[in-house]
C-alpha cells in the first residue's frame, strides 16, 4: 500500500473535486498535490539528510492537510498541536521529539505562497518502519509522552478500517470532529484522503454555537460520521438532530470514551437507517485496535456495552496481576499485541521499556485498562491507574496535579473526576495553599485557572476548585480521593 502515491492519484482522476472543507476553506484535490509538492520540496531544502519530526501548529485548517502530506514526501513524521496549547507544553513537546522545526498555519501560507514551484520533485521512499507521525498524550509526571506510529502501522490500520466501514472510492464524505491533536482524526484524514472523500471537518468555533455546527452538520453531506460519544450527546441534546438533518449517513463511528448504552438508543431511534459502530483502542494502538456493531439487540443484551472484536492480526488479551493469561470471563488488565502496536515513546526508552513489550515477537503494550472477555467479545471496565478519558481525551490525573504543584502558592493538590452515568464528566481540583490571601475562592479559582492556561490545554484544566486547610488521608497516608469527593 503507496499511501501517497494513491492520495497524489486523486489530483489527475478527481482535480477539482473537494479532499477538505473546514468553515469557509475549501481545498482541491489538484490544490493538495500541488501544495503539499511545494511545501515538502521546501522541507527537502531546508532540513537535508534530515529525518527529525516537524511540529504543525493550528487547528483544522487546510494548511494542517497540506503540511501532514507534505511531511510524509520529505521524509518527516509530523506531530500535530493545536493552536492554542500554551508555550510551556509545545516546548516541552519541541525538547522531548528533538524536533527540528515548527511551522504555524501563517508560516505554511508564507512559504505557499512564496516558495518555488517544482516540477520535478519526487516524494521520498519510505520504510515500513519509518514513523508517519507522533501523537503526544499526557503523562504521570506532568511532561507529555510522543507516541510513534510508523508507515506499517498506518496502512494496517486503513487495511482494516476501509473495508469494515464500507468506504469505498469518491462516495464519502466524513463529518470529523476530532481534532488533529487526538489520534481518533487519523481515521478522518487518511480513510477519507485514501479513497477520494472529501473531509468536512467541525472546528471549535462550530462546536461551542448550536447554529453554526448545525448549519455545518446540515450542510455536510456527510456519509460517515466519526467523534467521541461526548460530542454525540452534545449533539443529540438538540431534537433536530435527526436523520432528516443528516439524509445521507450511512455510519456512526464512536470511539476515544465508553459508549453509554443511552446514546445509543436515541442514535438508533433518530437515524434508523444509520448502523452504529463502538470502536476503542488507545493512541499507542494506532487509532483503533476493536470495533462492533451496536444494535438494539446488542443494548438489550449488554450493559456496559462491548468494545467489540479485535481487529484481523491483533490479539486482545486479558492478564491477571501476575501477568498470566486470566481465565474467561474474569476482570484483568487488557493487553494490546499485533502489528498495530507502537514500537514506543520517542526519545523516552524508560517509559516505553515500562509499557511495551514483546509476545511472539510481536509489539505488546500494557494499556493499563480493566477488561474482561466474554462470549467472544472484549468489555472495558475503567482504568487501571489515575488515567481518565474525558470528552474523548486522555488524560493522566498526574499531569495535572505536576502542574498545580508547579504553581507558586500551592502547598498541594489533588485532581479527581466527577463521574456521571459512568464516565468522567468534569474535574475538581482539591488545593491546599502555601499562604492564604484575602481573595474568595472564586478569585482564587480565576487566578489559577489563568496560570495553568499558561502550563497545559483547556481540556485539561479543572472546572472546580475547592480550597481546603488539609486532606483526609488513607491508612497508608495519602490522600483520600474518595473522601474528597464525598464531600463535596
Amino acid at each position: 500500500m503507496d499511501i501517497i502515491a494513491q492520495i497524489d492519484r486523486w489530483a489527475e482522476v478527481y482535480p477539482n473535486k473537494l479532499a477538505h472543507k473546514s468553515g469557509a476553506q475549501t481545498l482541491t484535490y489538484r490544490e493538495l498535490y500541488q501544495r503539499s509538492n511545494q511545501l515538502a520540496d521546501y522541507l527537502a531544502r531546508a532540513l537535508p539528510d534530515d529525518n527529525s519530526p516537524v511540529v504543525l501548529r493550528g487547528h483544522k485548517q487546510t494548511e494542517m492537510l497540506v503540511a501532514f502530506i507534505a511531511c510524509a514526501k520529505a521524509g518527516h513524521p509530523y506531530i500535530p498541536l493545536e493552536s492554542y496549547f500554551p508555550e510551556q507544553r509545545v516546548n516541552a513537546v519541541i525538547e522531548t521529539a528533538q524536533a527540528s522545526l515548527v511551522l504555524t498555519v501563517e508560516q505554511i501560507k508564507n512559504i505557499l505562497e512564496t516558495a518555488p514551484q517544482n516540477q520535478n520533485f519526487k516524494p521520498r521512499e519510505r520504510k515500513p518502519s519509518d514513523p508517519w507521525y507522533i501523537i503526544f498524550t499526557s503523562g504521570s509526571t506532568g511532561a507529555p509522552k510522543g507516541v510513534i506510529i510508523p508507515r506499517s502501522n498506518l496502512e494496517n490500520f486503513l487495511n482494516w478500517t476501509l473495508p469494515e466501514h464500507e468506504i469505498g472510492e469518491a462516495d464519502t464524505v466524513i463529518l470529523g470532529q476530532a481534532p488533529f491533536t487526538f489520534d481518533v482524526s487519523i481515521l478522518d484524514v487518511y480513510c477519507s484522503l485514501y479513497q477520494a472523500g472529501t473531509l468536512v471537518s467541525v472546528t471549535n468555533d462550530e462546536i461551542g454555537n448550536l447554529k453554526e455546527l448545525f448549519n455545518t452538520l446540515k450542510n455536510s453531506e456527510a456519509t460517515l460520521w466519526v467523534s467521541t460519544p461526548s460530542f454525540a450527546r452534545l449533539c443529540l441534546m438538540d431534537a433536530n438532530f435527526n436523520a432528516a438533518l443528516l439524509p445521507k449517513l450511512r455510519r456512526f463511528w464512536l470511539a476515544g470514551e465508553a459508549l453509554a448504552p443511552e446514546i445509543c438508543i436515541e442514535l438508533l431511534k433518530r437515524f434508523p437507517k444509520t448502523v452504529l459502530w463502538n470502536a476503542y483502542g488507545p493512541t499507542e494502538a494506532t487509532v483503533a485496535t476493536s470495533s462492533v456493531q451496536i444494535t438494539n439487540e446488542i443494548i438489550e443484551k449488554y450493559n456496559p456495552l462491548p468494545i467489540g472484536y479485535p481487529m484481523p492480526g491483533t490479539q486482545l488479551l486479558i492478564h491477571d496481576q501476575e501477568g498470566r493469561p486470566a481465565p474467561s470471563g474474569e476482570r484483568g488488565e487488557i493487553i494490546i499485541c499485533g502489528p498495530n502496536v507502537s514500537p514506543g515513546y520517542i526519545n523516552r526508552p524508560d517509559l516505553t521499556e515500562r509499557a511495551f513489550f514483546k509476545i511472539n515477537d510481536q509489539n505488546a503494550y500494557h494499556t493499563g485498562d480493566w477488561g474482561r472477555n466474554k462470549d467472544g467479545l472484549i468489555f472495558y471496565e475503567g482504568r487501571i491507574d489515575f488515567q481518565i478519558k474525558l470528552h474523548g481525551y486522555r488524560i493522566e490525573l498526574g499531569d495535572i496535579e505536576a502542574n498545580l504543584h508547579a504553581l507558586p502558592n500551592v502547598r498541594d493538590a489533588v485532581v479527581a473526576p466527577i463521574m456521571k452515568e459512568e464516565r468522567a464528566d468534569h474535574l475538581v481540583a482539591f488545593v491546599i495553599l502555601k499562604n492564604q490571601t484575602d481573595a474568595s475562592d472564586f478569585e482564587r479559582m480565576q487566578a489559577m485557572k489563568k496560570e495553568l492556561a499558561a502550563r497545559i490545554p483547556d481540556y485539561m484544566i479543572p472546572r472546580r476548585f475547592v480550597f481546603l486547610q488539609e486532606f483526609p488521608m488513607t491508612s497508608n497516608g495519602k490522600a483520600d480521593r474518595r473522601k474528597l469527593i464525598e464531600n463535596l
